[in-house]
């Protein structure tokens, strides 16, 4: 076991996360420790870790999102530290307390920097103050349907609405005049109220044709922010994200230097340690960009990262939260080729609509660059109570070529009944020539599933 690290940690996540993080606590000596629900018993994550103990019905309500079953769960198995994965707690500022409250280490950033940047509209006011370019927008919620078109006349149209306490997509639409936002505001309201407990809306002027370019840092344990690399996130259905690469293929060297300084410069606004993700918009005609929103925690598509750097992230986020130095000479990172992350759904390949079911087979690709992080196999069954996400497939390669032809591949060698799921999109949109001439943006999905 590697010195500044705890001797066990609790994963409070499931799926593939789950896996991924019990798979670098084994290799670093650490003993796993799973809490599931009673929907995901036969998951492989809960065979694969050292210990595994049942928090609560199927509802994330009550067993993934309850607090106090997850840390009863750690007190009595005695885990050191917390890992939150994405999602559920991973950005919720009281858990992470609590979990510092009740001695343990926390695998993330502090909880005040997770309350700083969990709210859209203080994140944007406080990147503006310290410097890093944010979109004309809120600078705070809108009270109503007539204050959000007052803001929006001044911002000009079109604009997006977003729930300023939200992710994921959810609650975010596109308005091009007063009668759209309207409809749009009370919508994005009511969707934030029921996802996020938080009805605010954010109104921000739109980018018609945007690439979305995230920064990945580090905030080291002696007090420096670190850059890793980009990875473009463009391609995406209802504003999420189903396929990454890095690095973008559309941003060049000069571009890539001055969006590095601006995801340091919001880290350290924050005091920012562990793992974590600065999100921005690229206008493709302007080649400006601007701050869309910062992650506290580990990216679904960190992956790619890791593909290209040799650095395992997970290990980074369990020596920072030690108080530890990382486990690579941080001044001289060189990323090596091109990586590709495929997000694996169940669900339609046409309309994505979720398709849960048991899964009758399952069978991976390997090879040359070919990594598949999965949360299922086959005899599980998908259900409708969580993200329907299965796997992501990974590729690298030398160049952008190779990656893109080593991602056909395996696609082709992948292998899943009972569900549907979106491995046909994927082949077609890894086949289509504007994501394979990298000259794409956000609209691409879109244009590819009219």
């Amino acid at each position: 076991m590697l010195p500044g690290v705890p001797d066990s940690v609790l994963i409070a996540n499931r799926g593939e996360i789950a896996r991924r993080v019990a798979r670098t606590a084994r290799q670093l000596g650490i003993k796993a420790i799973a809490v599931y629900s009673e929907a995901d018993a036969d998951l492989p994550f809960v065979a694969e870790c050292d210990e595994a103990i049942p928090i609560g019905p199927a509802q994330a309500a009550l067993s993934y999102l309850n607090a106090d079953a997850i840390l009863a769960a750690a007190a009595r198995t005695g885990a050191q530290a917390i890992h939150p994965g994405y999602g559920f707690l991973a950005e919720n500022a009281e858990f992470a307390k609590r979990v510092v409250d009740a001695g343990l280490t926390w695998i993330g950033p502090s909880p005040r920097a997770i309350e700083q940047m969990g709210d859209k509209i203080r994140a944007r006011n406080l990147m503006a103050g310290a410097g890093v370019p944010v979109a004309h927008g809120s600078t705070e919620p809108a009270k109503d349907a007539d204050d959000a078109v007052a803001q929006a006349r001044r911002i000009g149209y079109p604009v997006m609405i977003k729930a300023a306490a939200g992710g994921g997509g959810i609650g975010m639409t596109v308005a091009a005049d007063d009668d759209q936002l309207r409809a749009g505001f009370e919508t994005a309201s009511s969707r934030a109220s029921r996802f996020f407990g938080n009805p605010a809306i954010l109104i921000e002027r739109y980018i018609t044709r945007a690439r979305h370019v995230e920064i990945q840092i580090l905030g080291l344990a002696d007090g420096r922010v670190i850059a890793l690399g980009e990875r473009d996130c463009s391609a995406q259905r209802r504003h999420q994200k189903v396929a990454e690469e890095t690095p973008s293929p559309g941003v060049d060297p000069e571009l890539r230097a001055r969006m590095f300084a601006a995801a340091v410069t919001a880290g350290d606004a924050v005091g920012y340690r562990g793992a974590g993700t600065v999100e921005c918009l690229v206008d493709t005609q302007t080649r400006a960009f601007v701050f869309l929103e910062m992650n506290t925690r580990l990216q679904v598509e960190h992956p790619v990262t890791e593909m290209v750097t040799g650095i395992d992230l997970v290990e980074q986020q369990l020596l920072i939260a030690d108080g530890s130095d990382v486990s690579f000479a941080a001044e001289s990172v060189v990323p090596i080729g091109h990586a590709l992350e495929l997000r694996v759904y169940a669900e339609d390949p046409v309309r994505f609509l979720p398709s849960p079911g048991a899964i009758t087979r399952w069978e991976e690709p390997s090879g040359d660059g070919v990594r598949v992080d999965a949360g299922y196999a086959a005899g599980n069954t998908v259900t409708q109570h969580y993200d329907p996400l299965l796997a992501k497939l990974i590729v690298h390669g030398a160049d952008r070529e190779q990656a893109l032809a080593r991602a056909r591949e395996a696609l082709a060698g992948f292998v899943v009944t009972g569900p549907k799921t979106n491995l046909p999109f994927h082949a077609d949109l890894v086949r289509s020539a504007e994501f394979g001439s990298g000259d794409y943006d956000t609209s691409v999905v879109t244009r590819l599933r009219p």
